[in-house]
């Protein structure tokens, strides 16, 4: 892939032979941004397990303590009194069947997380396959099937965030923008890695952390020295 000017010259300050320290990182990271807008900085780490195996999934949710600093559209399936609260805590769809139907004969998806009370899977089922390769279906491991959607839409809208391995064993993660500096992409950074580790599956063998690299949305990878984090 060829790339332009201003990525080759912020690529130049990473030595791509080095394993950083995490603030280290992310110091550079902040230094290779190049696009006009408030980047996102994402974390891509690859762990010793096989998703291909049902024992050694990882996948679950964590609360940023700074948030991602994007606005999250909640779409909550719920009834009656569960739905009155689901509004209350902020989601900005509530509905039941009629939501499946707009969905199902409009593609309509202006929303980035759903929730769901158990009781609605049922319906949710029905668009399973839609919202599924889209990432979009709930999912109690992840606190997106639940009877407290009032807690379950604050910490989305506070910072909540899922994570799920990929075919190649990688979890991709946002952790913040470019705009709230190293300290706060240093704690949302540490609850992430925190996170992964706790949910280190008991099947998983050898080095569990096996890559760890930080990278902005336009800007060169920078890869972290996972030893001193690993479990």
């Amino acid at each position: 892939m060829k790339r332009g000017k201003k990525y080759r010259e912020k690529a130049q300050l990473i030595d791509k032979e080095m394993l950083y320290d995490v603030s280290d990182a992310i110091d550079l990271v902040l230094k290779t941004t190049t696009a006009k807008f408030d980047e996102t900085i994402e974390a891509h780490v690859r762990l010793g397990v096989d998703s291909r195996h049902a024992d050694q999934q990882v996948r679950g949710a964590v609360v940023l303590p700074h948030g991602t600093g994007k606005k999250v559209r909640v779409l909550v399936f719920a009834k009656g009194e569960k739905a009155t609260e689901a509004e209350k805590a902020g989601a900005e769809f509530v509905g039941a069947e009629e939501l499946v139907t707009k969905i199902q004969t409009e593609n309509w998806f202006e929303f980035d997380v759903v929730v769901a009370t158990p009781d609605m899977m049922g319906v949710v089922g029905r668009i399973g396959r839609i919202l599924g390769p889209k990432g979009l279906m709930p999912n109690p491991k992840a606190g997106t099937v639940t009877m407290d959607v009032s807690k379950a839409v604050t910490e989305i809208k506070a910072g909540k965030i899922e994570y799920r391995l990929d075919k190649t064993n990688i979890v991709h993660v946002p952790i913040g923008k470019v705009s709230f500096g190293n300290e706060k992409l240093t704690d949302n950074f540490n609850t992430l890695l925190g996170a992964l580790i706790k949910a280190k599956p008991s099947a998983a063998k050898g080095t569990y952390l096996k890559s760890v690299v930080l990278a902005c949305t336009m800007g060169p990878g920078v890869k972290i020295n996972a030893q001193k984090i690993s479990p």
